[in-house]
C-alpha cells in the first residue's frame, strides 16, 4: 500500500511569500553607521561605535529577530496561522512585532514588569501584545506555557541565537564591521568588546574572528546581577540569580544555551553605576543618549584603551552602541530613579572625564 503525506502547497507558498517580506524589507535597509570616537588623550588608540540604534526598530536586536523569523520559516516552525511569543526584557521583543507585523501575524512578548515603559509602547506599537511576569527566571516557562496553550511557535532566542545567524559572513554585524573598518588607520581591530544578553552575538563575532584568521580578539563585558563572567570562570551551567540585570537587554541570571565561552578571549564585570555613567558621558561627546548597554560596552572599550596606552600599544577597538537611549528617559536619564536604583554615579563621571582630559587613569 502507497501512503504519501504532503504539506499544503498553500502553505509553502506562504512560507516562500514571507521569506520574500522579509529580504525585500532587508535590501530597503542601510547598514549601521560607524562613529569614530574622538578622544585625543588616547592617542595613538581608536575607538569606534557601530551604532545600531540606527536600525527600523531601534537596536541591535532587530538582526537577531530577523535571523529567527527566517530561521524559524524555514524549519517549518511558522505559518500563516501561528502566534508568536517570545521572552524578552523589550528590544528582541519590539524587533519580532515588526517582524509578526510584516508577516500579519499575531504577537506576544513575555516581559518582566519592570520593563522601561517606552519599551512596551513600542511593542504595542507594531501590534504586538506584552504578557507581564514578576520575575525575569519567570519568562521562558511562561513563554512554553502560552504557545502550548495557543498552539503557537516560542522564538527562544535564548537557544536560538547563536545558530540562527550566519556566522560566516552574509553581512552579519562581524561582516559589516571588518568591512566598514577597512579604510581606517588600523583596520583590523585590537580588540572588539560585547555584552550579552542571549549570547548570539558574541558568538557570532567570535565564530567570524576565527573563521577569517584574523588577530583580533573578542572581549566580552557583564552587568551585575548576571551569571556569565562566573560561568566563563567555573563553566558551571547550574549558576542562577535570584534577581535579574538592571541593565536591560544584557546579563542573565541562568547560563543560556546561545551564551559560548570558548569564542570569548577574556571577560570583564562592569560595575552597573559605571554603565550608566558613561551613558551620561558619551552624550557630552556625540550629543546623543544610548541604552545602558551601551554604556557597559564603552567602559570596556576605555579600561582597555587605558591599558594599552600604559603599554605602549596602538591600535582600534569597535563596539557597539546597542539601543537609543530615548527609550531610557525614565530610568537611566531620571536623576531620582538612578540615586534609588543604581546609586552614586559621580565617581565614575569624575573619572571618565579625567580619562578624557589625560588619558590616564584607573577606571
Amino acid at each position: 500500500m502507497n501512503m504519501t503525506a504532503t504539506t499544503p502547497p498553500v502553505q509553502n507558498a506562504w512560507i516562500s511569500q514571507a521569506i520574500k517580506a522579509i529580504e525585500a524589507d532587508y535590501q530597503r535597509s542601510a547598514d549601521t553607521h560607524l562613529i569614530k570616537l574622538d578622544i585625543p588623550s588616547l592617542e595613538g588608540i581608536d575607538l569606534y561605535l557601530k551604532d545600531e540604534s540606527t536600525h527600523p526598530t531601534g537596536s541591535l536586536k532587530h538582526r537577531l529577530a530577523r535571523s529567527l523569523f527566517l530561521y524559524a520559516l524555514c524549519n517549518g516552525w511558522i505559518n500563516q496561522d501561528t502566534t508568536v511569543i517570545e521572552s524578552s526584557s523589550g528590544s528582541t521583543a519590539i524587533s519580532e512585532a515588526y517582524f509578526a507585523r510584516l508577516l500579519g501575524l499575531p504577537f506576544i512578548a513575555v516581559v518582566p514588569r519592570k520593563t522601561a515603559r517606552k519599551k512596551i509602547e513600542q511593542i504595542e506599537f507594531y501590534g504586538g501584545k506584552a504578557h507581564f511576569v514578576d520575575s525575569s527566571a519567570a519568562i521562558y516557562d511562561e513563554s512554553r506555557r502560552l504557545a502550548k496553550t495557543l498552539n503557537g511557535h516560542y522564538m527562544d532566542q535564548f537557544t536560538y541565537a547563536e545558530r540562527a545567524t550566519d556566522w560566516r559572513g552574509n553581512n552579519n554585524i562581524a561582516d559589516s564591521i571588518f568591512n566598514q573598518m577597512k579604510f581606517e588607520r588600523f583596520p583590523i581591530p585590537t580588540w572588539i568588546v560585547m555584552s550579552s544578553g542571549t549570547g548570539g552575538t558574541s558568538a557570532t563575532i567570535g565564530r567570524y574572528i576565527r573563521y577569517q584568521m584574523h588577530s583580533t580578539q573578542l572581549c566580552v563585558v557583564d552587568p551585575e546581577h548576571s551569571v556569565f563572567y562566573d560561568y566563563f570562570i567555573e563553566r558551571n551551567t547550574n549558576i542562577t540569580l535570584e534577581v535579574g540585570s538592571r541593565i536591560e537587554g544584557i546579563g542573565r541570571p541562568r547560563v543560556e544555551p546561545s551564551f559560548l565561552p570558548n569564542v570569548i578571549n577574556q571577560m570583564r564585570k562592569i560595575p552597573d553605576a559605571a554603565s550608566v555613567a558613561t551613558i551620561h558621558w558619551l552624550e557630552t561627546i556625540i550629543g546623543r543618549k544610548a541604552g545602558a548597554s551601551t554604556g557597559t560596552n564603552l567602559y570596556g572599550v576605555l579600561q582597555l584603551a587605558t591599558e594599552m596606552k600604559q603599554r605602549g600599544e596602538t591600535g582600534s577597538i569597535v563596539t557597539l552602541l546597542c539601543d537609543s537611549g530615548e527609550r531610557y528617559l525614565e530610568t537611566y536619564y531620571n536623576d531620582e530613579w538612578i540615586t534609588t536604583n543604581i546609586g552614586d554615579i559621580s565617581t565614575y563621571l569624575t573619572q571618565l572625564h579625567h580619562l578624557q582630559q589625560t588619558g590616564n587613569g584607573h577606571l
